[in-house]
């Protein structure tokens, strides 16, 4: 009965040992709880410190979006402008004949047809083929013209936007 009572007071002492050491460490402060005045303290500093910095970079990253978005809108226009241009020369050189028409004996501008060079049309249907010509010309050049000032017109709207 001794040597139980032995290891019982000795579980004791041991088990006062940890508790006392448990106390201590809870008396340093290791685990010490902090107000709730001061965490919301903290949270607002740590929230003034970050939300500028957020902030600039989400300004940084809108600005540096639109001026992607400017630049495919600009790469639109002009996609649309020279595909314009290629359509009105792809035009052209079906109306003359082909591209190597306009420098070798066809009509250039301010050209008279010739009796040799009519191969059977009268001057009339000639003039009539020019003015045609002519007509479509300006429908392309007003048609670019037009494309031109709706790419401005974007711009001027990015720029305006952007500001």
């Amino acid at each position: 009965m001794a040597s139980s009572l032995g290891s019982c007071v000795s579980s004791l002492r041991s088990t006062n040992a940890l508790l006392s050491s448990s106390i201590s460490i809870l008396d340093n402060g290791h685990f010490e709880l902090l107000p709730e005045s001061s965490l919301h303290t903290a949270q607002s500093q740590l929230l003034g410190t970050l939300t500028p910095e957020l902030e600039s970079l989400l300004n940084r990253i809108s600005t540096h979006l639109d001026k992607l978005e400017r630049r495919e809108q600009a790469l639109i226009a002009r996609s649309e402008l020279l595909e314009g241009r290629i359509g009105e020369e792809r035009r052209a050189s079906a109306a003359s004949g082909g591209w190597g028409a306009r420098g070798s004996g066809g009509l250039g501008k301010g050209r008279e047809p010739s009796s040799v060079g009519m191969k059977g049309e009268s001057k009339e249907a000639l003039r009539l083929k020019q003015a045609r010509a002519k007509k479509e010309r300006l429908s392309y050049a007003v048609e670019r013209l037009t494309l031109q000032a709706q790419q401005r017109e974007r711009q001027l709207r990015m720029s305006i936007a952007a500001t």
